[in-house]
């Protein structure tokens, strides 16, 4: 299975934006999932295929009556539509009024998602936009079936204390306490820091200290360009040579280490993989 869910505690540190940055170079098949219970931004800043807008009612609020009969995994690809760039993604709700209509499907998504890499048709994995979880957000509840959870933050301290507050609470509702080595819990739970790209090494390793001295369970997994130009031109409002900007690459290195520690574990026979030239 290969259910990655990112998430932030507060504010608005850019978890979208890396969603898509991530899945736009994923090296298999993706669905990019707006799971987001405050509603999605996908509806807003991109183009469909076909060049007009996507429709807001096919997503989330379509597949709430689906899952209420059961869901079978490949079923998610029928409230699925493509981007411009090519990008499969199931679009999130339009207000957060609407998340009452998953009340108590959380958990029937999750599985699909975490399921999803197995089917016999259609195999992906998917990659979860599930926005900001402070508070008693039911996104939570994807989490327990996730091979990955991945806490986005900026690299003010008081945006890193929230992290490492973050991270011991989500340590401790999913695998029952602290825990000094991440690598034994399941979800791992890693933190991507959105960051300048000049110091964004030597900060990743002092906060992942950090984590790892404050029993968090939780590590530093890599580093997002903070490259505001790169996120206009993913999001189609700028032209520019996107596989070029600082945003998309260091996506890929994050990708790349990502799946060179657990590509094994997430691995579909058969499946080849996705061009990442978006």
């Amino acid at each position: 299975m290969a259910l990655i869910a990112l998430a932030a505690d507060k504010g608005s540190p850019g978890v979208t934006t890396t969603a898509v940055a991530l899945a736009a170079v994923w090296p298999r098949r993706v669905l990019l999932a707006e799971t987001d219970p405050a509603g999605g931004d996908l509806v807003y800043r991109s183009a469909a295929a076909h060049g007009g807008p996507l429709n807001p009612n096919a997503g989330m609020l379509s597949i709430a009556a689906t899952a209420r009969r059961g869901l079978v995994p490949d079923q998610l690809w029928d409230h699925v539509q493509p981007l411009s760039g090519g990008l499969e993604v199931l679009v999130g709700l339009g207000i957060a009024e609407q998340a009452a209509g998953l009340a108590g499907l959380w958990p029937t998504l999750g599985r699909a998602f975490a399921s999803l890499a197995d089917s016999p048709h259609a195999p992906a994995d998917v990659i979860a936009d599930c926005g900001r979880i402070s508070g008693d957000t039911p996104a939570v509840e994807l989490f327990p079936h996730a091979a990955l959870v991945l806490l986005i933050s900026r690299t003010e301290p008081e945006a890193i204390a929230r992290v490492r507050d973050r991270a011991a609470a989500l340590s401790a509702k999913l695998h029952g306490g602290p825990r000094g080595a991440a690598s034994l819990a399941t979800p791992m739970i890693g933190v991507v820091l959105i960051a300048d790209p000049n110091n964004g090494g030597k900060l990743a390793g002092q906060v992942n200290d950090m984590l790892v001295h404050a029993q968090t369970g939780a590590r530093v997994v890599g580093t997002i360009a903070d490259d505001p130009s790169g996120a206009e031109q993913l999001a189609g409002r700028k032209r520019g040579r996107l596989d070029k900007s600082l945003l998309i690459r260091s996506a890929r290195k994050v990708t790349a280490d990502l799946y060179q520690q657990y590509g094994a574990a997430w691995s579909v026979p058969g499946q080849a993989p996705q061009g990442a030239g978006r």
